[in-house]
């Protein structure tokens, strides 16, 4: 068996809310099964690993802590290959603080090396200004995601990390620098972590301008499923196409079709034979 290996995404590919996809833990399954190594990655930085370990379990995925990547961790992976024992001062939650702190990043209110923003259901606007003047003062500002809207269920979204980054960006006059996807920060270390070449991984996703660009400017095999945040009349705004475009993930527990993906051989569009 040619080695190979599949980094992929989550909500809208392999659940919906509380929910798992229909086919979604028997391609789990099939891909533990048969040896094929695979990474989930998320750009939502409010929890732990484990704490979406936990979630995936409860739904009846067989997966470990290692199973998963969050833009929290990578965010903290590369804060501390640029500076070892630094400071950040944190807009964000438990799952980004908890890796600030596992690479031994200290949470100061002033003064801090880096300004870092991640996701957030409670921000405050006395924190956006402490903010603005830590940035202004000289502290770097970094990005888990640039995500401008995050869906929480029921066709209803909430302001994404992207969105209070632009609001501090346009405040500042200051770029953020973004570690999530589609940076080729996070999409690098994932390969690595999975021990594989460019030409030997393949990204599952549901959204064009995260996963399929990412994945897409590194060389990997592209797979968009239509199951959640991109639909086929989407398809025409986007100067670039993934190398496969299915329904859903269970369109993988075809055997041709996986074969064909696992080869780089055409693409499966909507409504064609597999």
């Amino acid at each position: 068996m040619e080695k190979k290996g599949f980094l992929i995404d989550m909500d809208g590919v392999i659940y919906r809310g509380s929910e798992p996809i229909p086919g979604a833990v028997e391609f789990i399954n099939r891909l533990r099964d048969m040896g094929y190594p695979f990474l989930f990655l998320t750009n939502n930085s409010q929890r732990t690993n484990r704490d979406v370990c936990y979630k995936l379990r409860k739904m009846g995925f067989n997966v470990n802590d290692e199973d998963i990547f969050t833009c929290a961790m990578a965010t903290a992976r590369y804060l501390a290959s640029r500076k070892e024992n630094g400071t950040a001062y944190v807009i964000g939650e438990g799952g980004l603080l908890t890796e600030l702190h596992n690479i031994g990043y200290s949470i100061v209110d002033d003064h801090p090396d880096f300004v870092i923003i991640g996701e957030g259901r409670t921000i405050m606007l006395e924190s956006v200004d402490k903010a603005i003047n830590m940035i202004l003062g000289g502290a770097k500002l970094i990005a888990t995601n640039l995500d401008p809207n995050c869906p929480v269920g029921n066709g209803k979204y909430r302001a994404g990390c992207g969105a209070f980054v632009a609001m501090l960006e346009f405040a500042t006059g200051r770029q953020a620098f973004s570690v999530g996807k589609p940076s080729p920060v996070m999409m690098r270390m994932a390969r690595k972590m999975l021990g594989l070449s460019t030409d030997q991984t393949i990204m599952i996703g549901d959204t064009m301008g995260t996963d399929i660009l990412g994945a897409g400017s590194m060389g990997f095999t592209t797979v968009l499923t239509l199951s959640g945040v991109t639909k086929e009349a989407d398809l025409a705004q986007f100067g670039y196409t993934p190398d496969f475009i299915i329904h859903s993930i269970r369109d993988l527990l075809d055997d041709g079709l996986f074969g064909r993906v696992l080869a780089e051989r055409g693409c499966f569009l909507v409504g064609e034979e597999k």
